[in-house]
């Protein structure tokens, strides 16, 4: 059974950092794309960042030049760097993991964490 478990949330002030990490086990994730997902009640999940197998990174464009994903292919793991924050970061954050191809789009996704709360305060 695919696990995936998402770490590192928390509260910080707005210009601040924080670094989310997920972990994924029990299945074969060669080829696949991990990416990160925020979803704020009342909106859409929003696409945040994805890595894709051979190492291409995209960005949600709320986000880019603020966030870097990072993947290690062998430990099975991907973070996401998480700098200048701004209130409209708050979020509930989701790993996940498409086995098939890259996407932006959730519903590509096969696998997602249990999601980690970010608060960000002004």
């Amino acid at each position: 059974q695919v696990r995936l478990i998402e770490s590192g949330g928390g509260s910080v002030q707005a210009g601040g950092s924080l670094r989310l990490s997920c972990a994924a086990s029990g299945g074969t994730f060669t080829g696949s794309t991990m990416g990160w997902f925020r979803l704020v009640p009342g909106k859409d999940r929003e696409f945040v960042a994805a890595v894709a197998w051979g190492g291409n990174a995209h960005y949600g464009n709320s986000v880019k030049d603020r966030f870097t994903i990072s993947r290690d292919v062998a430990a099975n793991t991907v973070a996401l760097q998480m700098n200048s924050l701004k209130p409209e970061d708050t979020a509930v954050y989701y790993c996940a993991a498409e086995i098939h191809g890259f996407s932006r789009y959730s519903l590509d996704y096969d696998h997602w964490g249990q999601g980690t709360q970010v608060t960000v305060s002004s």
